[in-house]
């Protein structure tokens, strides 16, 4: 079996439905689901999504977002901001709980495993992400926007992590 099948993913599937109407690829179509979920994100600085996909199903999906019961950075302020925080930078001061680490404890709060899983994100993940994805045994990666942390980047490559800076074709 093609390896790009075990990880719930192919490149060669998008495919003319008729007309100018183009079915998207599984890799496509999953990185439209992650920017969706983003769309929930209560961050002022980035919205970023992320789903957990094995098989070409998703296991599970988050946003970045403050906890459960803590009012939102909508609400409250960017402590980031107030701070003077550069981006990529003191991740822990924030009120804000990053999309991959939402999708894990998604995951984890309806006990589904998601060793082997593909995750598929708006944004490159941090290096806090990282080593978590790497110790839930997540074996790739796609992601649309970049994010200034090479340390994270380093981690996936030592850990033999398949990273893929992707772009979906324009709508229009």
């Amino acid at each position: 079996m093609d390896p790009a099948e075990l990880s719930g993913a192919s490149e060669v599937d998008a495919e003319s439905i008729g007309g100018d109407r183009r079915r998207p690829s599984w890799n496509e179509y999953f990185l439209q689901l992650a920017r969706q979920a983003a769309t929930r994100s209560t961050c002022l600085r980035r919205q970023v999504g992320a789903l957990l996909v094995r098989d070409k199903r998703v296991l599970a999906m988050g946003y970045n977002g403050a906890p459960r019961g803590v009012a939102h950075c909508l609400d409250t302020g960017c402590l980031r901001e107030q701070l003077g925080i550069p981006s990529g930078e003191r991740q822990e001061l924030c009120r804000a709980i990053h999309a991959e680490q939402n999708a894990i404890i998604q995951a984890a709060v309806h006990g589904v495993a998601i060793e082997g899983a593909t995750l598929y994100c708006t944004h490159q993940p941090c290096v806090l992400c990282a080593k978590m994805l790497i110790n839930c045994g997540v074996r790739e990666i796609h992601y649309l926007d970049g994010y200034p942390d090479e340390l994270s980047s380093a981690m996936f490559a030592e850990a033999g992590v398949r990273v893929v800076k992707e772009e979906l074709p324009s709508t229009g």
